[in-house]
């Protein structure tokens, strides 16, 4: 039987064009997979980062916003208190899981999730970004959006089963890679 629970999509708020989107994804799959006899692989992905990814308020992720304010010493914006958690999975660790789930016939069927599962209060990834690249920029703290989730961390539990992945690449590495990146494509 499928559980929702409307603590992590709630149908209506403030965010819900962004949440049901992924859910009604998931839902067209399996409903063509029931209509079709088309087996299919559900891959969902949590806080990917690393070079290339594009910052600026519209798209709405915290790394490359906060690497981009502090290399040119802007303030870091916190919204909340910067207690809320996030995981982060640096891009190379996601394909390699892409890779896998495509190659292997057990994951048929499958709903598998992508991420890491070390998480990190937001204030601690803007003071490790602060430290990383050596910014004055000081961290000033806005209201947390309605409905925005205190807590984002994936079970890997079915990654590391059928898919022996989990993500190698630690937040540190992962954010000096891509303020490299950074440092030499965005000034």
């Amino acid at each position: 039987m499928f559980k929702v629970s409307y603590k992590s999509a709630y149908p209506v708020g403030p965010r819900s064009c962004y949440d049901e989107s992924k859910r009604a994804g998931e839902a067209f799959v399996k409903a063509y997979e029931l209509q079709h006899d088309i087996r299919n692989k559900i891959v969902r992905i949590f806080n990917t980062s690393g070079p290339r990814i594009r910052s600026g308020p519209e798209f709405g992720r915290v790394i490359p916003n906060f690497i981009h304010q502090a290399l040119i010493d802007e303030d870091l914006t916190v919204f909340g208190d910067g207690s809320q958690t996030r995981s982060f999975t640096y891009v190379v660790d996601e394909i390699e899981g892409f890779l896998k789930i495509v190659h292997k016939q057990k994951a048929l069927g499958q709903v598998i999730n992508l991420g890491n599962d070390k998480e990190f209060t937001i204030l601690e990834l803007a003071n490790i970004i602060l430290e990383l690249t050596n910014s004055h920029s000081k961290i000033v703290y806005k209201h947390l959006p309605i409905d925005d989730p205190v807590r984002r961390c994936p079970d890997l539990k079915k990654a590391k089963e059928i898919l022996n992945w989990q993500p190698t690449t630690t937040l540190r590495e992962g954010l000096k890679k891509t303020i490299a990146w950074f440092k030499n494509n965005e000034q």
